[in-house]
Parts: C-alpha cells; structure tokens; sequence
C-alpha cells in the first residue's frame, strides 16, 4: 500500500479523501487541514464519506511530511496563492513524496512553463526524489487526454473544439465566481480571470500541449471574449442574489492558430443562470458539461457529464479531476522521479475497482 496524504479539504479535498480510500494500492495516511475547526475531526467526515476512517485531520505539515508518505494529493488552492502553493509543494517534493495536484496551471504543460515555477520544481526534484503531475478538467482531461483520443477517431480534422458550458450557480466557490470571473458585478468591472491574457496563462498550455501531441507548429495563441449582462435579478442556493444589469454570463475562446486558422480551441460559456444569453450554445440538460467536437470527416462530438456530492455537476467535475490524479499515483510511484504532463502520465483503467465498496 502506498502511503498517501491528503492536503486540503476544499470542494477538490473531499472528492481527494473519497478516492484515495476507494483505490486499493493506496493507504489515507494524513489529511492536512488549514481551518482550526477542522483539527482533530475524521476524515471520512471531512470527506463526505458517513463512517469515520480512523484519521483525524492536522494542521502539523512538518509532521505529516515527517513520516515520509510516498504520495501527496495537493488540493488546497493556488489561483490566489500560487506562490504559497509553489512553495507547499516544493516542500512535499523535498519530502521524497510524488505530488499530484490541479493548483498550478503553468504546469499543466510543464515543458513550456515559466522558469521561475518550473526551476524550483526541478530542484525539489533533484533535492529529494520525489516527482509532479499537474492535471485538472478544464484545464485538464477535458482538453488534453479526451480531444486527443478523440481525434484519433477521426479521418480529416479541421478544428478540434473543447467547450465547458456550465450554470454556475451550483459552484460553491463564491469568491471565484463573484470576483475572479465576474459574475454579479457591474459590466465595467474587470475581473481577473478574463483580463487580456490570463486566459492563454490558464489555457494556453493545454493549446500548446495538444499541438505538441498532434505534430503541428503554433502561429500564435490568442483570445476572444464576450459577455452579457442579466436582464432581471435571481437567486441562487449556493450564492444568493446577482443583481439585473450585472454580469451574468461569459463567452471566451482561447485559440491555437495553425497557417492562419484557429484550429485548436478551448472555449467557455458560462452563466449564472440559464436565462443569461439563451443564444449561446447550451448544456443537454441545462446544468453544465464538457465537451469535445472535431470538425472534419467524420463530424465527432463528444459530451460528458459528472455529478456528484447530490447530483452536484460541479462536484462531479470536481471528483473527475481528483480520479484522474489519483489513478496516477501508482505509476508515478513505479516511474523515474521527475516533473510530468498529460502526455507522460496514462489514463488507464480501474484495475480493482469494479463494484468495490471500501469496508
């Protein structure tokens, strides 16, 4: 069994607790939590798992990483403190551990990532043997391992297309929708996230990664946005009032141009409600889904739908996100220490998990 410590229990930590107890070559050795409300609690609480599991949540990092666990599932946040993130992760490197985490979205396509966060990474690496997977789902699986398995289906491709198109009064992360995209603040507010280039910082590896994949030289990478304003104020359960005239959905395209054509694109269409820009393209069930399109011969689409946590589509991306890295684990474990992407780390099957329930 692999020793292996959860770190954070966020939206991300508790679907990180639910798999690594789920997965039979892994051991839940610690769960590292921030909150002092947390300290002491079970994990199969904190996880969402009704029973307890006989691990109760610390805030001693020193500790935790003391005991040498061979793997850590990074979940706490980076998207507003990645050089605390950076740093936590270095830290677990050093410890020998093999890190897999969604918090840093320079890595995704580590050979490409900026000096400054790929060099410390390597000499945590080179310090303590350890190693990083960085994935996700969007960015992630959703435009790096799908539209790339999904291509080979295809005769003659013309533009390969990833959307996520999500109602995002179900994502229980207010700060995030609130602040960093925007929603329910007035049209002139510039929100972080869709500031002129951070979408290619957040998106562009993953465009650079499947250009990498598919043999093809970039022109360029650009963007293209588009938002809407709500016409009447709702409520939402998670998040409460979004007022009339405020943002209320958000378009944006990040594209990699190839001869002069976009033909690799990620793109997203995100409301606070499904009475925002009904024009715009639309998930099958009106909820929220990723989704894949290759435009060529044959005409390939692709959509997929998760839900967890109570029929939560967040928490079901969310728990996709957490299945990916942590079916990792193992054969990073086996592997040679170093810093990895989407295109070293296979998806495979479920060995041992068909109709397994964890005692």
């Amino acid at each position: 069994m692999i020793p292996t410590v959860v770190w954070g229990t966020g939206n991300v930590g508790r679907a990180a607790i639910r798999a690594v107890e789920a997965h039979p070559a892994l051991a839940l050795a610690a769960v590292l939590v921030h909150d002092p409300a947390k300290v002491g609690r079970d994990a199969g609480e904190l996880g969402g798992l009704g029973r307890p599991l006989g691990v109760a949540a610390t805030d001693d990092i020193a500790a935790a990483l003391a005991a040498r666990p061979r793997a850590v599932v990074y979940a706490a946040s980076g998207d507003i403190r990645p050089d605390d993130a950076l740093a936590d992760i270095g830290r677990a490197i050093r410890s020998g551990a093999v890190v897999v985490t969604p918090s840093l979205y320079p890595l995704y396509d580590q050979r490409n990532a900026p000096p400054e966060l790929r060099d410390p990474i390597l000499a945590a690496v080179a310090e303590g043997g350890g190693s990083l997977f960085v994935s996700g789902v969007d960015p992630g699986w959703g435009n790096d391992v799908l539209p790339l398995l999904v291509s080979g289906l295809g005769t003659e491709l013309d533009v390969i297309r990833c959307q996520e198109i999500f109602d995002y009064s179900t994502y229980e992360q207010e700060d995030s929708v609130r602040h960093l995209i925007g929603m329910g603040h007035p049209m002139d507010y510039q929100p972080l996230m869709l500031a002129e280039g951070v979408p290619t910082m957040v998106w562009g590896g993953q465009i650079r990664l499947m250009a990498r994949a598919l043999g093809v030289e970039l022109d360029e990478i650009r963007e293209t946005l588009d938002r809407r304003a709500l016409e009447t104020t709702v409520t939402t359960r998670t998040m409460g009032e979004f007022a009339a005239g405020s943002q209320g959905a958000v378009r944006f395209e990040v594209q990699g141009v190839v001869d002069g054509v976009a033909r690799i694109v990620i793109e997203h269409i995100t409301r606070i409600h499904p009475s925002c820009a009904p024009d715009w393209p639309t998930p099958p069930d009106g909820v929220g889904a990723h989704r894949v399109v290759i435009e060529g011969r044959p005409r390939i689409e692709v959509t997929v739908e998760a839900s967890d946590e109570g029929e939560n589509r967040s928490a079901g991306g969310n728990a996709t996100a957490v299945g990916r890295l942590v079916s990792a684990i193992d054969w990073l474990v086996d592997a040679e220490p170093g810093l990895y992407d989407a295109l070293d780390v296979p998806l495979r099957p479920a060995v041992g998990r068909l109709g397994r329930r964890p005692a």
